[in-house]
């Protein structure tokens, strides 16, 4: 592809489940210091488009584009640039949370505890560092996996669902935290029903039946 884009490109990407046509050739264009929005009801296929966007999913048509390459030829880099996070917080029950990030984000890059630390810091669950996830609530296992998101230093966020489970607070945060990563030059591609009012270049992609 010859593109000058130096983000991300979805292009013409289609994908089926059985019978059932999820994406229907969806495309997008997500630059640095840009937010994607994508909403859409239940079933239209948001978490769909993430895990292709992630390369977790191989679409049956279409191609996702990282810095004008596929990201089938630039996989190592690409799966380095990112952070993905799903709609559950992904914990293991047994770990504590800051064994929970040492493990996640050492998959990714070389990490001291006083970083990982840091970024409990920084989502409010530092108290929470050394009690397994078991025992967090849902609200507090959510911070975790945001503070999973910012240990691993990506320039690229997916985050499908990030508000669930937070109060008021833990929603202005998260807000807080894709703000900053926009505006530091990041991309950002979220899936919530919760509106984002946020100040900077927030798009919407708007998934139906």
């Amino acid at each position: 592809m010859n593109t000058a884009v130096d983000g991300l490109v979805v292009e013409n990407v289609h994908v089926w489940r059985g019978d059932r046509h999820v994406l229907k050739g969806v495309s997008l264009t997500l630059r640095p210091r840009q937010l994607l929005h994508i909403r859409g009801p239940n079933g239209t296929g948001k978490t769909t488009l993430l895990r292709v966007v992630c390369g977790l999913l191989r679409p049956e048509v279409g191609l996702v584009w990282w810095l004008g390459n596929s990201i089938a030829s630039v996989r190592g880099d690409y799966q380095a640039a990112l952070a993905y996070a799903s709609h559950e917080p992904a914990l293991k029950a047994d770990l504590t949370a800051l064994e929970n990030l040492r493990f996640a984000v050492g998959l990714k890059r070389r990490v001291t505890a006083d970083e990982l630390r840091a970024s409990l810091g920084r989502t409010g669950v530092a108290a929470c560092a050394d009690l397994p996830a078991r025992v967090l609530s849902a609200g507090q296992r959510r911070r975790v996996a945001m503070a999973r998101v910012l240990a691993m230093s990506a320039s690229l966020w997916l985050l499908d669902e990030p508000f669930t489970n937070l109060d008021a607070a833990g929603t202005e945060l998260v807000s807080g935290l894709l703000h900053e990563h926009v505006l530091r030059g990041g991309l950002a591609l979220v899936v919530a029903h919760h509106d984002l009012k946020l100040d900077c270049d927030v798009r919407r992609l708007e998934l139906n039946e």
